[in-house]
């Protein structure tokens, strides 16, 4: 029991030598040096679990999440080691240790996250299977609307092409059927005969003739090269989207991003979210409220004199120094 007390104790940074000298101050520190390390400890099983989340091997998340353990208690041992009880008031003391209670928040975000994500596991892998499915149709909806245009304009083109022979084989059939009419008697001037007029019309008729055939030599070889290339990215298309694969999106950023999500659509995990964060603040921000709201105590005094007495003892030795370098100048000038 004594070796974990003293265990505890060096968590919290304390001087351990000086603390056994203030039975009165063992408890504090005994509850902060706790704080510190259950902390570095949970840093720890956080850590594992992203860095696993990240590698997917067992070997490497120990290893890399007792690193991180490790990097966040020796934070958090500086942090509340480095503050000191000084006689000037609680909001002077507050103001100095309020960079550290930034870092310590910063600390506790990154620690909970981990957490968060294994404590929400199941709602994540629901979501990341939507969320998945979700890309998976974007990127075909990118490819087909990419081809879509390409597509679209080449049909656009092809309809232009064949309506213009369409209109001139129509105009060619009506003028053609006018001058059968004419020379039938059935139309026209009404007489059955071979006359001016149905010259006049035959001939239109055969200029229309004419130009459809020029209209189909000119687009049919447009229409077919447009047509093959039209076949041709079709063929593109399919074997683009043949090549997608279903990549599984189950990393660190899409679970925060699906939990993100999640909050957004459930309240109730948004609150959960927000609580377990906030548990993981007040934890990682315990040591340094109690340094902060604990009234200064014998080990904050012995401390005091143990630093002061250090202070003018070096003060002492660089006065010495410089006067012994003051005498032998001095005697070097003389002689």
């Amino acid at each position: 029991m004594k070796s974990l007390k003293e265990f505890f104790w060096f968590c919290s940074g304390a001087n351990i030598s000086l603390l056994k000298r203030c039975p009165t101050d063992a408890s504090k520190y005994t509850g902060m040096g706790a704080a510190v390390f259950f902390t570095g400890l949970l840093a720890a099983l956080s850590g594992g679990y992203a860095f696993f989340t990240v590698f997917e091997n067992p070997f490497w998340a120990l290893a890399f999440g007792l690193v991180w353990g490790i990097i966040i208690f020796n934070l958090d041992r500086f942090i509340v080691s480095t503050m000191r009880k000084k006689k000037g008031g609680w909001a002077k003391e507050l103001f100095i240790a309020s960079p550290r209670i930034v870092l310590a928040v910063m600390l506790a975000i990154v620690i909970s996250k981990p957490l968060e994500l294994k404590i929400f596991s199941k709602e994540i892998d629901r979501k990341l299977v939507i969320l998945e499915e979700g890309i998976f149709q974007n990127e075909i909806s990118a490819i087909e609307s990419r081809y879509q245009n390409q597509g679209q304009a080449l049909q656009n083109q092809i309809t232009l092409l064949k309506a213009e022979v369409t209109d001139k084989a129509q105009t060619r059939d009506e003028l053609a059927a006018a001058a059968r009419s004419e020379a039938d008697g059935t139309g026209g001037s009404m007489q059955r005969a071979a006359g001016p007029i149905y010259q006049l019309k035959k001939a239109d008729a055969d200029q229309a003739q004419k130009e459809l055939v020029a209209a189909e030599g000119r687009n049919a070889p447009v229409i077919q090269q447009k047509e093959a290339l039209y076949t041709k990215m079709i063929a593109e298309k399919e074997a683009e989207l043949a090549q997608i694969k279903r990549n599984p999106w189950n990393g660190m950023a899409a679970q925060l991003e699906a939990l993100r999500i999640l909050g957004e659509e459930n309240r109730a995990i948004f609150i959960a979210n927000i609580f377990i964060m906030l548990l993981f603040i007040m934890l990682e921000c315990t040591p340094i409220i109690v340094k902060l709201i604990a009234p200064r105590g014998p080990y904050d005094e012995l401390l005091e004199i143990r630093e002061h007495f250090f202070k003018n003892h070096n003060l002492e030795k660089i006065a010495e120094m410089d006067h012994a370098t003051h005498e032998k100048l001095k005697y070097l000038v003389n002689s």
